[in-house]
């Protein structure tokens, strides 16, 4: 399919998830519709919301059901596409239950130019875009505290929050690593001051202090393509250090806001196992400090991988 086409929405029937209502579930027929038409129904679409939720899937992920019930969850709606460049009939079913249009990117997968996608085409439907991580899940209150924080300052060019991290199962893991990170944004929970680059690097430049999952961005303050590093591990921190010097406001609030999830398939525990984390992060700390100083907080930072190889 071509760049820029969504697929055609299949509602079938489907088995049942125990731990989904069945409310969720659709059954129907394949509903055959032109692309033209589809795309005028984007144009209708465009203006009813100003949060979407771009989901980025690929493969088949167990999680992807239960992240989609927890954006239906959402105390205020928002809303939710699913954006891939693996269709499959997993995905299908997914779209089918939750009600959910699948947008389908020609090419390999790969992790800059899916994260692209997903960014450009939900910034056609709505200008506050959370690319949000198949395995994730996030909790109701989560759109209606970014949009709070948007009425308060429609400056904001990221919103991000605290964040739970959980395991395979969906157990809260305990640990030392979401507590730096809350040490880094101290500077960021002065918004008044938020849109100064020193106190958006502040929480950036001893370490990534940003969950990637967390944030939300907005199209009038970022640039499309967003992500333009090819890092594979630290592609979202770059993308911060640059979106820290630009205009905008980084609004932070300090209160968990959804689970981010480590187990064994994930592709943070890919680069963990091949080394390519510590070369990027590496790499990171030399662009923002002198070698000397970027070894030292290597030494530190490090640890931070403790959480998937306990």
């Amino acid at each position: 399919m071509a760049h820029g086409q969504r697929s055609k929405k299949i509602l079938i029937q489907t088995s049942f998830d125990k731990n989904i209502p069945e409310a969720y579930y659709v059954s129907g027929t394949i509903q055959k519709r032109s692309i033209a038409l589809q795309c005028r129904t984007l144009m209708v679409e465009q203006k009813q919301y100003k949060h979407i939720f771009a989901v980025a899937a690929y493969g088949m992920s167990p999680y992807l059901p239960k992240l989609l019930y927890s954006l239906k969850q959402q105390s205020v709606e928002s809303k939710i596409i699913i954006c891939t460049s693996t269709p499959n009939s997993f995905i299908t079913k997914c779209s089918a239950r939750f009600s959910v249009p699948v947008y389908v990117r020609s090419g390999e997968h790969g992790l800059k130019n899916d994260w692209n996608f997903a960014y450009e085409e939900a910034s056609k439907l709505a200008p506050l875009v959370t690319i949000a991580h198949q395995d994730d899940q996030y909790f109701p209150d989560y759109t209606k505290e970014l949009l709070e924080a948007y009425r308060k300052y429609p400056d904001l060019s990221v919103f991000c929050c605290r964040y739970d991290t959980i395991d395979a199962e969906g157990n809260t893991i305990p640990g030392s690593a979401e507590a730096v990170k809350r040490l880094l944004r101290l500077r960021l929970r002065n918004h008044r001051h938020a849109d100064r680059s020193a106190v958006k690097l502040s929480a950036l430049k001893w370490g990534n202090g940003i969950g990637c999952p967390t944030c939300t961005y907005n199209r009038e303050f970022c640039p499309s393509p967003l992500f333009r590093n090819d890092y594979k591990f630290v592609i979202d921190w770059e993308t911060l250090v640059g979106l820290a010097k630009a205009p905008g406001r980084f609004i932070c609030i300090e209160k968990p806001l959804m689970a981010y999830r480590v187990h064994q398939g994930a592709e943070t525990m890919r680069n963990i196992e091949n080394h390519n984390r510590e070369k990027e992060e590496r790499e990171m700390f030399e662009k923002l400090h002198s070698r000397p100083m970027a070894a030292l907080l290597m030494h530190f930072y490090k640890k931070a991988a403790n959480a998937y190889t306990r």
